[in-house]
């Protein structure tokens, strides 16, 4: 049995006063309503409805449970417009990820942004540098970037980025700017395993290929690399956004750019776009034109 269309019929019931006018105001028939109410009080154990032939009236159990049915009727009518309000003013909570450069240049300025615009809103955002599984880590949204593997979420395209080489003029003073890659061999190189590791890919004539490289320094996140890139101790391999502000600053300069390899797509990835709560979708649309600005 429908509880939730049994407590309607039973209050349509009660309110217009007879089985058939019941009926009517439902959009059902006299059989399937009469049906409805046995089956209430079947289930209750209890009478809920004197009848007879001329007039309908409540029982004392029937006065305690017609109570309680409208109470729970009211709820739910508020529940269904307090959603409806939020299709307008999302408000509640939002897990989102994103790799942890990248979230503190772009995706950490325009979810303030977004806060900013809607103020019932909450945010926790988590930084990390690797492939994360987002329902398993009961996350709603990710901004990734790479090619992705997952077929279970949806993805978004906003952008692409480079993979580029970098070095200090210093250092470039010291070495000279490499023409070829493959002169990269036997020089002093650091480099981030959260990239390419110590294989670096490059493209020429359409063909791609790969130089092994050598150094003092491997770290598992960009930044120390990179500052380690713009003290002079070697070339560097890392995505374009992670090197912006020292290549702004002109503590670094790409070199090696006519080799560069197809770039990464960035993308906003979510679960599954059935049953997406409101809130999840605004801050999508939000993030779309904030990131495509950005990248």
């Amino acid at each position: 049995m429908d509880k939730l269309k049994a407590l309607q019929t039973f209050t349509a019931i009660v309110d217009r006063g007879s089985l058939t006018a019941a009926a009517d105001a439902l959009d059902s028939s006299l059989p399937a309503v009469v049906r409805t109410l046995a089956a209430l009080e079947a289930q209750l154990g209890v009478r809920l409805l004197n009848r007879t032939t001329r007039r309908l009236a409540l029982t004392e159990d029937g006065r305690q449970y017609l109570e309680r049915a409208r109470r729970i009727l009211a709820d739910l009518d508020e529940a269904d417009r307090a959603l409806g309000t939020q299709q307008d003013e999302p408000s509640g909570t939002l897990n989102v990820t994103a790799p942890v450069l990248f979230g503190q240049y772009h995706v950490a300025p325009a979810a303030t942004r977004f806060l900013q615009r809607y103020p019932k809103m909450r945010i926790n955002l988590v930084l990390l540098d690797r492939v994360v599984n987002l329902v398993e880590e009961g996350l709603d949204v990710g901004v990734r970037i790479g090619h992705l593997q997952d077929s279970t979420v949806v993805a978004q395209g906003v952008g692409r980025i480079r993979r580029i080489v970098v070095a200090s003029p210093a250092f470039l003073r010291r070495h000279r700017a490499p023409k070829h890659p493959r002169e990269l061999i036997g020089q002093p190189c650091v480099y981030s395993n959260a990239t390419d590791g110590d294989q670096w890919r490059f493209v020429e004539d359409g063909r791609a290929f790969t130089v092994r490289v050598q150094g003092p320094l491997e770290c598992n996140l960009a930044a120390p690399m990179l500052e380690a890139c713009a003290a002079g101790l070697g070339f560097g391999r890392c995505l374009s956004y992670q090197a912006a502000p020292l290549l702004q600053a002109k503590k670094l300069r790409i070199v090696l750019a006519d080799y560069e390899v197809e770039p990464w797509p960035v993308s906003l990835t979510y679960p599954s776009a059935r049953l997406m709560p409101s809130r999840a979708k605004v801050f999508i649309e939000w993030m779309k034109r904030e990131l495509k600005a950005a990248v």
